[in-house]
């Protein structure tokens, strides 16, 4: 009765306090119109101009940072949030009956996705969550006898710093370099397996470059010198086709938001035959067969499924589509403009992420001249350190070509409309800024830079 009252008083007020609200500075920026909200989300004097300027929203390119949550996974997921809100680990009652009921379709969903056996998905909270546990959690388990683990210097910064973490403890972990397309070599991952080699850790797909590993290739490799192999996937699942059986993957990290389904969840593949063993990093319940103690959040893992469960439906013709629009905006943009460089291998990439260097342009003022766009920098400017991104170091991209690189993201819901206004004002922009450098300039008067010797002042 006292929460009713409090709404209604809640709802009377809102008039009101609206009325007072002073209204906020818009920008012209074009609007991101999701076509899949419900009518009864919109408030109903949302046709007047002031509103629906308020409304305006730049165009989304960064689906490597997150995604939209796809209109039939929130469907899947609205009854367990309102309705069947039951703990699913309760077993005494119909409540936590259909709950676990949920969170075992659930389960089933994300395992067909990769080729993998129910029992093997462990829900966590994400791709990070999952990284922690496959680094962290083999090597300790297996610390009696193998003490030393393999990684790339273009990992994730969680895996990355799971192998400092462990470094602390007194394990050995080898960094291996990439090639200049940022494909690892094969032989060099072959000589730097030990007899005390416990874990080899290699991404699928790059999230700043979109470069694909040999993952086949290496899992073959590992399974050959008996070596566990865990792959970081959160950018590949539900994207490229993935079999943990045929690519012999051992442990693979799964996120939720990257697939188009909701933050706070993830998955990691264990696999059972041969066994893999991992040291849990969480006390508490054994949930989760004693390897990710903690109340499974049952509408999150639902959202998952059903996620993995749309991408597996519409992966051929999401690649095929995303391929067009890639290639769209990269031919658009390198016919207009020179000096571009494309980071990455152009052959064994994904194609929704596109990693572009505008020479003679610095990133961060690109990124904000495209104010109405929504993008990424592959260099570190939008942090507080100016150093250029370790991924495109580890590439051998120059300095200044690292920090003028702009990462664009290309997704399911992005549409022809949005990569040609992108690329018309990349184009634009770029030219603006290349005028108002002096470096630009000199280039095209002849001067070679890199023979310039500079001098501080």
């Amino acid at each position: 009765m006292l929460l009713r009252t409090a709404w209604r008083r809640a709802a009377a007020a809102l008039p009101f306090a609206q009325g007072l609200r002073a209204k906020a500075p818009t920008r012209g920026l074009r609007l991101r119109v999701v076509g899949h909200a419900p009518q009864s989300a919109v408030p109903s004097d949302a046709a007047t101009a002031p509103e629906a300027e308020s409304m305006l929203r730049p165009l989304y390119m960064d689906v490597q940072a997150t995604t939209p949550l796809d209109p039939r996974v929130l469907d899947a997921m609205l009854p367990y949030l309102v309705n069947y809100y039951g703990n699913p680990h309760s077993r005494t009652h119909a409540y936590g009956w259909e709950s676990e009921a949920a969170m075992e379709r659930a389960r089933q969903q994300v395992a067909s996705l990769i080729g993998a056996d129910p029992r093997e998905i462990i829900f966590t909270s994400g791709a990070t969550e999952s990284n922690n546990i496959a680094i962290k959690g083999v090597a300790r388990f297996y610390r009696s006898r193998k003490k030393h683990l393999i990684t790339t210097q273009t990992e994730h910064k969680c895996v990355l710093d799971s192998c400092r973490s462990l470094e602390a403890e007194g394990f050995q972990v080898t960094y291996l370099p990439v090639k200049k397309s940022g494909i690892i070599d094969l032989k060099e991952l072959e000589a730097a397996i030990q007899p005390d080699t416990s874990l080899v850790s290699v991404m699928t797909v790059n999230n700043e470059i979109g470069v694909k590993q040999p993952i086949a290739e290496i899992g073959r490799i590992c399974s050959s010198r008996k070596v566990y192999f865990h792959t970081d996937a959160a950018q590949a699942v539900g994207k490229i086709p993935l079999d943990v059986n045929d690519m012999k993957i051992d442990l693979m990290s799964i996120s939720g938001h990257k697939i188009y389904g909701p933050k706070g969840v993830g998955a990691i593949y264990i696999r059972r035959r041969p066994r893999v063993r991992v040291e849990a990093l969480q006390s508490g319940g054994g949930q989760e067969r004693g390897m990710r103690s903690g109340t499974v959040p049952t509408p999150l893992v639902v959202g998952l499924g059903a996620a993995c469960e749309v991408a597996q439906k519409e992966m051929e013709y999401d690649h095929k589509r995303i391929s067009e629009l890639a290639e769209r905006l990269t031919q658009k943009i390198m016919k207009s403009l020179s000096d571009v460089v494309m980071n990455g291998d152009p052959e064994h990439h994904y194609p929704g992420c596109i990693n572009l260097s505008f020479a003679y342009v610095e990133g961060e003022s690109l990124l904000m001249a495209l104010k109405d766009v929504a993008l990424s920098s592959g260099s570190a400017c939008t942090s507080a350190s100016l150093e250029p991104s370790y991924v495109l170091r580890a590439i051998g991209t120059d300095e200044d070509l690292a920090h003028s690189s702009i990462r664009f993201g290309i997704g399911r819901f992005t549409t022809e409309e949005e990569v040609d206004y992108t690329v018309e004002k990349c184009i634009h922009h770029v030219k603006r800024l290349r005028e108002m450098s002096p470096l630009w300039e000199m280039v095209q008067d002849g001067i070679d830079l890199k023979s310039i010797k500079w001098t501080q002042h």
